[in-house]
């Protein structure tokens, strides 16, 4: 018979007091990067209307660079996270927690990325606070205290071969559709970066546009205006202001006389726009563009339902679908600042993409595949388009009114930025 012998006393205590401490150990060598996000960053910039609002979540890590990323923040009010883009969002009680896509989870040492995130909420809370980036207190916040072991170290080392340095984000269900493509890599350029159209319209000399711009009416003539503006720019010292008259026939825009042909079948352009009174029910357009290939009809961006929206004119298809559904996919165009608007048109692939201030909006964007609520209308039918102009001012089809102001307009053949 094998008797079986157990270790008892001081030896007992000895692999015991071994075990934790390797234990802890590998805790923290697999915690290192959150360990190494001392000093880390986020920034929330929220864009807010009654009732509902989205956020721009900037991430900086700091010196360190991670290859994962989990972020948490807590709200003080009722906000509840509806959507999300570039991140996997997710809410348990007042806490959202969102982490890296498969295409964003790098961020180098003095890098960043953003993702942005959409809700609603019941009555206006404050700020979020709580800030984390793996764990690790972001934005100045002091560390959650380091709990010293009462167990006497033992000398014996630890495992040469050390655990990998970042711990890979535990996957939780999407909250909403992924975009539907990575996006670029790296950020676009500022300025004009070599467009064919690059207007601040400081070239502007009298009251009403005139050379690189003609004041067009397309379809009747009514109350809507265009003029020159020299006391609200978004830069040097003239933009183009829209009076926007409620009701069709009050329409006017602005026309480049510039010749675009030279920009083929993909154009990128960058818009700062600024408008005085939230987007309403009825339907509206701000930019259009004359499409060659759907009989000289208009491809529109404006809105409808309180948010921006593509619309083609010749079958008043939109982009996304006028369900709630599709509705909560966009986002509104805020009121009373200036806003990078940015949009890119693929002819040849007939695929449209959207940006405001950078972030990519998931309900103004075609990707060529039907998807029900987003762009399941829009191909109803092969779209091709070959745009010939660009047209930006005030078209109401209903009771909006609006007042604009449009400034450093560019449009090239490959993404410009803000």
């Amino acid at each position: 018979m094998t008797i079986l012998r157990t270790r008892s006393g001081p030896a007992l205590a000895a692999v015991t007091a071994l075990a934790a401490v390797v234990a802890a150990t590998a805790t923290a060598l697999l915690a290192g990067p959150a360990t190494a996000a001392q000093g880390c960053r986020v920034d929330y910039t929220p864009n807010q209307w009654p009732g509902g609002f989205t956020a721009s979540v900037k991430v900086s890590p700091g010196d360190t660079a991670v290859s994962g990323w989990t972020v948490t923040w807590t709200y003080a009010g009722d906000e509840r996270v509806t959507n999300g883009w570039n991140a996997t969002v997710s809410q348990s009680g007042s806490t959202v927690t969102a982490r890296n896509m498969s295409y964003n989870g790098g961020i180098p040492a003095g890098g960043s990325t953003e993702f942005g995130v959409q809700g609603t909420f019941g009555a206006a809370g404050g700020a979020p606070g709580g800030f984390t980036l793996n764990g690790v207190p972001c934005n100045g916040a002091a560390p959650s205290p380091t709990v010293v072991p009462t167990t006497a170290v033992p000398t014996t080392a630890p495992p040469t071969s050390a655990p990998p340095t970042t711990a890979p984000p535990t996957t939780a269900p999407p909250t909403s559709a992924p975009p539907t493509s990575a996006p670029p890599t790296t950020p676009p350029p500022s300025g004009c970066a070599g467009a064919v159209l690059c207007d601040g319209f400081e070239n502007q000399t009298g009251s009403t546009p005139s050379g690189d711009w003609s004041v067009v009416s397309p379809d009747c003539s009514g109350a809507g205006t265009a003029t020159v503006d020299t006391t609200t720019t978004h830069s040097g010292s003239r933009a183009v202001r829209i009076n926007g008259a409620a009701g069709y026939c009050n329409h006017v825009f602005v026309r480049t006389t510039k010749n675009l042909s030279a920009l083929g079948s993909v154009r990128y352009a960058r818009i700062w726009v600024r408008h005085t009174t939230a987007q309403p029910t009825d339907h509206t357009t701000m930019i259009t563009m004359s499409d060659a290939a759907d009989g000289n009809r208009d491809l529109r961006l404006g809105g409808q339902n309180g948010a921006l929206q593509w619309n083609r004119a010749s079958d008043d298809a939109t982009l996304p679908e006028q369900s709630p559904a599709g509705v909560a996919q966009s986002v509104p165009l805020p009121t009373n600042r200036w806003a990078c608007l940015e949009f890119m048109v693929d002819g040849s692939a007939g695929q449209l993409r959207t940006w405001l201030d950078g972030v990519a909006v998931t309900g103004l964007t075609a990707d060529g595949v039907p998807t029900h609520d987003i762009d399941g209308q829009w191909y109803n039918r092969t779209w091709r388009p070959q745009l010939t102009d660009l047209k930006l001012g005030w078209e109401s089809y209903g009771g909006g009114a609006d007042t604009l102001w449009y400034d450093d307009v560019a449009m090239g053949s490959t993404r410009i930025g803000c």
